[in-house]
């Protein structure tokens, strides 16, 4: 667990994320995170969550219709 401290950061207020932190989410200056509502609090994530759903629908679709693309694939 990191404890981070809010920042003025011009008319805005932020929070600086360390080193070894940007370097384990494997981000870098100008990199957009992404942050969402769980019932457990807020996740900061590199993942667009919105995009890992449609990823995971497009999974659920290629296993329903394994066959059907084996069969286009001859």
């Amino acid at each position: 667990m990191h404890s981070l401290k809010l920042t003025q950061i011009g008319n805005s207020v932020g929070v600086i994320l360390p080193k070894e932190l940007l370097a384990r989410m494997k981000l870098e200056k100008g990199d957009t995170v992404f942050i969402t509502e769980t019932p457990e609090g807020l996740t900061v994530t590199p993942f667009n969550p919105e995009v890992a759903e449609q990823v995971e629908a497009g999974h659920a679709f290629m296993r329903e219709y394994r066959d059907t693309f084996h069969e286009l694939a001859k």
